[in-house]
């Protein structure tokens, strides 16, 4: 099994430390050639418009949607998470519309008001890091929820798509990344 980690921007060096420290195989994805080679893909945090923009100029973006709609699995993180929303609200003009939820961008604020939180899911509780993070506002009825703060949902899955509104690799928390793998081998 070979995990990739989109490394156009954002905190996908972050995500490897978690996945070298689970004895993951794993590689940096830039080009559609990259993305050919890996069984799962991290769509990690950091600037979703950024992001967003770098997808669709390189053309990965819609290597991505192809593979995923094939089954390929695919876990982002903030940002990550925005960008795999079919509908975004804020500023952000290219996603790429894999997951049915709605995604709010920076609702808690600015960089300032970031902070740590142990949140429950239904695989345990975790530590995780809320930086900038985006609301999860709506979901499609094939969501589930697989965690929570204060009855919002924060992690969610719909098929081989999983989103965290949070960091847990900031966290240094392995959990959410164990469940992603017990995705790609069921």
């Amino acid at each position: 099994m070979l995990i990739g980690i989109l490394s156009l921007q954002g905190d996908f060096e972050e995500h490897k430390e978690i996945l070298d420290k689970l004895k993951v195989k794993n590689v940096f994805v830039n080009t559609r050639k990259d993305l050919n080679k890996v069984d799962a893909l991290i769509v990690p945090g950091g600037e979703s418009t950024t992001i967003a923009k770098l997808l669709k100029e390189t053309g990965l973006g819609a290597k991505i949607i192809s593979r995923a709609k094939k089954g390929l699995p695919v876990f982002g993180t903030c940002a990550g998470a925005i960008v795999l929303a079919k509908k975004i609200i804020g500023k952000n003009g290219y996603s790429l519309k894999l997951l049915n939820a709605t995604m709010e961008r920076n609702p808690y604020g600015s960089q300032q008001n970031s902070f740590d939180k142990k949140i429950k899911t239904s695989f345990g509780t975790i530590s995780v890091s809320f930086i900038r993070a985006p609301k999860i506002s709506a979901l499609g009825k094939n969501v589930k929820v697989l965690g929570k703060m204060k009855n919002l949902p924060v992690i969610i899955r719909e098929k081989n798509i999983l989103a965290s509104a949070c960091h847990p690799e900031i966290a240094l928390d392995t959990k959410l990344h164990k469940y992603f793998l017990g995705m790609i081998k069921s």
